[in-house]
């Protein structure tokens, strides 16, 4: 079946299979290998991309069901950017990296956490992040990462 996304910004039309998961498509199709696969459950959070705006675990989601949408994947952050994006930065500042595993995911769920703007403490943070799991166990400089990274894009909206 035939398959139209936006993807990191540009047009892809591609032919998948029905059971084809999204994470695979992202992975294997398209090379996008940021995106990590985890537990294959969508209780880790290692997957997730942000599907029109919004953060999703693309381990469980069929490749079909992107059809007309726009997916924003970890290496779409920088596209158009000489720099990293503000939450890519924070968590290299804060030391919110650990061993990687789980960074992409982390960071792609903490953009949508800022994007939803408001102000951000250390308890909503935490709860936002629920779903996504660092097998490393730094939460904290995570958490601090996500705060640093959520001020610094709303920040910038506020001066757009």
């Amino acid at each position: 079946m035939k398959i139209e996304v936006t993807l990191n910004g540009a047009t892809v039309v591609d032919e998948v299979e029905p059971t084809l998961l999204a994470v695979d498509w992202i992975r294997e199709n398209r090379r996008l290998t940021g995106t990590h696969v985890g537990c294959d459950t969508s209780q880790c959070g290692a997957c997730t991309i942000l599907l029109d705006g919004a953060s999703v675990k693309s381990c469980t989601l069929l490749a079909l069901s992107l059809d007309g949408r726009s997916v924003t994947t970890i290496e779409g952050l920088t596209v158009g950017r000489n720099d990293l994006h503000p939450m890519q930065a924070a968590f290299h500042e804060h030391h919110g990296l650990q061993c990687g595993f789980c960074t992409p995911g982390m960071i792609m769920r903490a953009v949508d956490i800022a994007s939803q703007g408001g102000p951000l403490d250390e308890t909503t943070v935490r709860h936002a992040l629920e779903g996504n799991i660092c097998r490393c166990t730094g939460y904290q400089n995570i958490v601090a990462s996500v705060i640093a990274g959520a001020k610094t894009m709303n920040a910038a909206t506020v001066g757009e």
